[in-house]
């Protein structure tokens, strides 16, 4: 009985106070409006209302929840091609995060491996990968952009259902979010034990076995680290991708919201962005604790 309540204090008291203090927190930075009265030369009573406090612009939770409503309340919903509920404009950056994640996964493990497995490739591409590896996903979109214009592929009804816009933002994608999967990957293998490697020379296994009964499950938990923060990377990427080449999804719906000034709509794409990420983390938490138990 005391554990069940220390479970429940540690997993929803806890952190209900802490959404608690964030949001007095919030209310108290936030603008609130203000109604003056003033008489003008003819005699009229002029009514004026303004926004005071620390952060005047600043919305409120409660005004925030009121302008966010049609997006949170119906969201599946389509007016438009940037004005859709706000699920849909989530799973439209998820299915682009998805395609761009496992392409990051597909290139960044073997060379994860290489980098392990090889002195000589370490020494070759190292530095090369240290170099790229800072680089901003503002830096990389534009040479996206260079490197596969022109590129088209049209649907059945002959509009352009892949083009130079989406290839760009699967490499900025990719490129961006694979480093920690190349890198986490590579600790992992050079961690094997040798004595692991003596056995398999012993039993005489071929390299795809040791490949796949001696590296992989040692390396697993190395390469779940790498995964987990190339998903964090991949949806952090995503923002940027979509303001830059104004893609609908939850990037583009608060570069639109930025550019009118919608601050109420900013925040709820912010905390869209955030609970987002948790879920994702969270996912990829318990699918690596499958494997471990596996």
């Amino acid at each position: 009985m005391k554990l069940f309540e220390k479970l429940k204090l540690d997993t929803l008291i806890l952190p209900l106070i802490a959404i608690l203090i964030c949001l007095g927190a919030w209310s108290f930075l936030s603008g609130k409006a203000k109604v003056s009265t003033s008489v003008d030369d003819w005699g009229d009573t002029v009514t004026k209302t303004e926004r005071v406090g620390i952060s005047a612009d600043l919305p409120s939770p409660s005004e925030t929840w009121i302008a966010s409503k049609p997006y949170i309340v119906e969201p599946l919903a389509k007016r438009g091609e940037l004005d859709q509920g706000i699920l849909r404009f989530t799973w439209l950056s998820l299915k682009l995060v998805a395609q761009g994640y496992l392409l990051a996964l597909v290139i960044g493990t073997p060379i994860g491996f290489f980098l392990g497995l090889s002195k000589n490739f370490t020494k070759a591409f190292d530095p090369i990968i240290q170099v790229l590896r800072p680089v901003s996903p503002l830096a990389w979109l534009p040479l996206g952009m260079v490197m596969f214009s022109g590129m088209k592929i049209l649907g059945a009804d002959g509009r352009v259902s892949f083009g130079t816009s989406d290839a760009a933002a699967l490499f900025t994608i990719a490129i961006c979010a694979m480093w920690p999967t190349v890198l986490n990957t590579a600790v992992g293998v050079r961690a094997v034990p040798q004595d692991y490697l003596n056995v398999a020379k012993v039993l005489k296994l071929s390299r795809t076995k040791t490949l796949f009964k001696v590296l992989i499950p040692s390396a697993l938990p190395y390469m779940f680290t790498g995964f987990r923060l190339s998903l964090g990377i991949a949806w952090l990427v995503i923002v940027a991708v979509e303001m830059l080449i104004g893609k609908p999804g939850i990037g583009g719906f608060l570069w639109q919201q930025y550019n009118a000034n919608s601050f109420a709509h900013i925040i709820l794409s912010i905390l869209t962005i955030g609970v987002v990420g948790f879920i994702l983390d969270r996912g990829m938490s318990l699918i690596e604790s499958r494997f471990r138990t596996a």
